[in-house]
């Protein structure tokens, strides 16, 4: 047995051509959880060349250093991260949703790996503040759906008689990762394969899954790093300076750049540390950062997530264009106001302030 088990791990790595710490995860039906630890996982470099064996055997799971989604135990000093236990009960720190195999790995590892991807300090605020945002905005997700647990009380929602508009369950990471379960190609084609074909295939479509969640998980941390965080500082300043445009400090004029600065998160956490939350109904940005660059006026959302509006652009001005917007605003160089009134433009910064400032009026 023992033999076996020496083999089975020897040719995992050999087909893979790695050499490292081994990771273990089940065979069978894969998830969007153990894909995005594994991923998490090799981002650092005690596991940059670890192989990978995929199995429910616990005599071979022993053999791995680190096993991840299977095996019954969870105990990070000797990274076993399974959530299945019945008692397991565990959350992130400060939050609600029960970890899966991915949150496991990063409530203990993210640090590490956030340092060892931006080269901040792992002890750094920098570190801290990207450890609290990618949990919220990416891992939490993965967690809440291996634990089949809602974004919002289903419950409630049918007790008031709110409706799903349409069906959107194949649009999400973990229902692109199920479809990579599934060798249609064999199955159309009635191939007969060996038990080994069989399982060497599935585990080819599970690096494929990934590779495809680490690929979510890098650009999600890399925006963050050089875009996200960055824009804290250049958001707060505009923030301070906001009266300058309107007495109440209503309109959130962000400064003339090239790059794209993301603003809005930014802002809803500013305004509730400053206790002023919803105060911001308009905010003005350059389209492209050069001297001529037009200018558009946004509506801000009433939450960080959803497309209601605090206070939509007015609507006569919906759907308009160009000189007869011009006309209806009584303002020069208006483009458009979209037909949801959620956004606006000017051909210069002057004259979307007027926008904004006319529409305060309405």
């Amino acid at each position: 047995m023992l033999r076996s088990i020496k083999h089975m791990a020897e040719t995992a790595a050999k087909k893979q051509k790695m050499s490292g710490p081994l990771i273990g995860t089940h065979s069978g039906h894969f998830h969007a959880d153990e894909a995005l630890a594994v991923h998490m996982l090799r981002l650092l470099p005690t596991y940059s060349g670890s192989p990978l064996v995929r199995t429910r055997d616990p005599e071979i799971l022993k053999t791995c250093h680190t096993v991840v989604d299977v095996g019954g135990q969870y105990d990070a000093s000797a990274n076993r991260f399974d959530h299945h236990q019945r008692e397991f009960a565990t959350t992130f720190p400060g939050r609600k949703t029960k970890l899966s195999s991915a949150g496991l790995v990063f409530m203990h590892m993210g640090k590490a790996i956030i340092a060892q991807q931006t080269g901040y300090k792992e002890d750094s605020n920098e570190v801290k503040q990207l450890y609290e945002k990618m949990y919220d905005d990416f891992v939490e997700a993965f967690d809440a759906n291996d634990n089949g647990i809602s974004a919002y009380d289903t419950q409630k929602l049918r007790d008031v008689g709110v409706e799903k508009k349409f069906n959107d369950r194949g649009f999400s990471i973990a229902s692109v990762v199920g479809r990579f379960n599934h060798d249609r190609k064999a199955a159309a084609d009635g191939e007969d394969k060996t038990g080994e074909q069989k399982q060497a295939e599935e585990d080819a479509r599970f690096l494929k899954a990934s590779e495809f969640t680490g690929t979510q998980f890098d650009g999600e941390l890399a925006d963050a790093a050089h875009s996200w965080l960055p824009a804290r500082h250049i958001v707060h300043q505009a923030f301070r300076e906001r009266k300058q445009y309107d007495r109440e400090g209503r309109i959130l004029v962000l400064p003339h750049r090239k790059e794209g600065l993301p603003w809005h998160d930014h802002l809803f956490q500013i305004e509730a540390e400053e206790s002023t939350a919803g105060n911001v109904l308009y905010a003005l940005f350059s389209e492209n950062g050069e001297p001529d660059s037009k200018w558009r006026i946004r509506a801000v959302s009433q939450s960080q997530e959803g497309f209601e509006l605090r206070k939509p652009l007015p609507e006569a001005w919906r759907g308009v264009r160009d000189q007869e917007l011009s006309s209806l605003a009584g303002i020069e160089g208006c483009i458009f106001v979209h037909a949801s009134g959620f956004i606006g433009g000017n051909a210069s910064f002057d004259g979307a302030l007027k926008m904004a400032q006319k529409a305060l009026e309405i």
